[in-house]
């Protein structure tokens, strides 16, 4: 039933090693909420999940879903694991689940960030554990003044608190990826900021090796910077990544009121 070939569209890796699937249950916050994983694959994952919790997973990939229904029969008839087969993409137009939740799972590298940030925007989601490819992993988890540090890094800063769990190597996977991935968590305490600041942080670190002042010019007016920078004691020649969380959030704010067409 399980000789399923992984299908590079659906970018499948399923993950085998069983110590790795017991971090990621040691790392789950302790809490009533119900579990959402997406793309649970062979379900490896969800069969330590569904120990612990109720789960709500999310499959596109229809085989699959006739694997995990077989397999799951018994956890499905007594409503510990409901399996939606489609799009999560498409489920997440509306309302995903009707509760709190924490999402958990090992995201396919090809939409993990897509799903990271929608995540965050939903209120329902509570807490983010997931596993995706090191380098998604550290640019969310990234700290002002890292080389990394970027949009996702401030976005996540804004909601809550992240950190890696363990980095995980190729051998943990079948078929085996051709680079390093990592469990991380984000533990929210709000949602996402408005779509203007989003906006404003892309503008920011379109070319991360130019000063942040550089960047801003494209936006904003010159002298509305330096006003900005000024009150923030900013200097004109800083990066993008040597400002804090909390610096881009009062420079959003400043910008707007010394601009006098906005609020």
């Amino acid at each position: 039933m399980e000789n399923i070939v992984a299908k590079k569209k659906f970018g499948q890796n399923f993950l085998k090693d069983e110590s790795v699937l017991r971090k990621i249950i040691e790392a789950m916050p302790n809490n009533d909420n119900k579990i959402v994983e997406i793309g649970p694959g062979l379900g490896d994952l969800t069969k330590f999940l569904v120990d612990v919790k109720s789960v709500d997973a999310f499959e596109v990939d229809t085989d699959l879903c006739k694997v995990l229904q077989t397999k799951f029969e018994k956890e499905i008839a007594t409503k510990q694991l409901h399996i939606h087969c489609g799009d999560v993409l498409t489920a997440w137009k509306s309302e995903l689940i009707e509760e709190s939740y924490d999402l958990v799972a090992n995201l396919p590298y090809y939409i993990a960030t897509n799903i990271i940030l929608k995540a965050l925007a939903d209120p329902k989601c509570k807490n983010i554990l997931v596993m995706v490819q090191l380098e998604v992993a550290e640019k969310f988890c990234a700290h002002e003044g890292d080389r990394v540090f970027g949009s996702l890094s401030v976005i996540t800063q804004s909601v809550g608190e992240a950190h890696i769990v363990v980095i995980v190597p190729p051998s943990a996977f079948e078929p085996q990826p051709k680079i390093n991935s990592a469990v991380f968590l984000i533990q929210k305490n709000s949602d996402r900021s408005d779509k203007d600041f989003e906006d404003m942080l892309r503008v920011a670190f379109t070319q991360p090796r130019k000063t942040l002042m550089k960047n801003l010019s494209s936006k904003y007016e010159k002298s509305i910077l330096q006003e900005a920078f000024l009150k923030l004691s900013l200097a004109q020649t800083i990066r993008p990544h040597q400002v804090s969380t909390n610096d881009y959030h009062q420079l959003y704010k400043l910008t707007r009121s010394l601009d006098g067409t906005r609020e």
